[in-house]
């Protein structure tokens, strides 16, 4: 089956995107799950679960939120009860994405009501023992797909604002601090253009072959870093519009449309 690449509503309230290049992994997300005119909600959508030494894996979540909490919930219960399948037993990253699938659709089942599903989607990513860092996303069928050479990021939610500097900047050679700007940039773009989607902004960045997580960041609604973020790649883009070069072919191409025209 080929993951539908639609959402609920409920998706869109959230944006999360994850890296995966040479030198390791980047993961980002915003924390908001509601916005209307006299509550605004939120909530972490990003988990880790791991071993130092031995395996570490990230979680990001997006959809509808009592599903999405009831998968992290079935997932701490599963560790801590040691059960034959769970997060820190599971051989391959492959594994952990089909262990996260069967979660989702049991609780997804749980909660439709007259046909009405609740849908969740995730995005699971880390480095189980000496194998290659990988990312997957776990749509709400249960099946998943994984970021290649030529896309090397996955985003859950509301993703069309920020793909464009992803699509621009990412080559698997950049180092983990280059992509980490690139991901906050595009939660920057997707901050502005969607008010469903917003601070906290928590970032963990991963390195190939450390098997901890050491370096995660989060950023409140008024962080200074955030707003130098913002007013910096305001002005850097105002700034490379105005070096844009001059529309010099627009008579010439305005008198051909014409002629054309009058042909006709």
């Amino acid at each position: 089956m080929i993951g539908r690449s639609f959402y609920s509503n409920n998706q869109k309230m959230t944006y999360c995107v994850a890296i995966a290049v040479d030198a390791g992994l980047i993961f980002c997300s915003d924390s908001r799950t509601n916005a209307g005119i006299d509550k605004v909600s939120t909530y972490s959508k990003m988990f880790n679960f791991g071993i130092d030494g031995e395996r570490q894996l990230v979680i990001l979540t997006a959809g509808n939120l009592a599903t999405s909490q009831a998968a992290i919930a079935k997932i701490k219960t599963d560790i801590r009860q040691n059960t034959e399948v769970n997060l820190l037993n599971v051989e391959t990253i492959d594994d952990a994405a089909d262990y996260l699938g069967d979660i989702s659709r049991e609780q997804q089942e749980k909660r439709t009501v007259e046909g009405k599903k609740f849908e969740a989607s995730f995005i699971i990513g880390g480095q189980i023992g000496a194998s290659t860092p990988r990312l997957l996303l776990v749509y709400p069928e249960g099946n998943h797909i994984e970021t290649s050479a030529d896309t090397p990021y996955l985003q859950i939610g509301e993703s069309k604002y920020g793909s464009p500097i992803l699509d621009r900047i990412l080559t698997p050679e950049l180092d983990l601090d280059t992509c980490a700007m690139c991901a906050l940039v595009s939660m920057d773009s997707t901050l502005r253009s969607n008010l469903s989607v917003g601070p906290p902004i928590e970032t963990t960045i991963y390195k190939n072959g450390s098997l901890v997580i050491d370096n995660y960041h989060r950023f409140e609604e008024d962080s200074e870093f955030l707003r130098d973020l913002k007013k910096s790649w305001d002005k850097l883009l105002k700034d490379a519009f105005r070096q844009m070069p001059p529309l010099s072919w627009a008579t010439n191409w305005d008198k051909s449309s014409r002629e054309r025209n009058g042909a006709s």
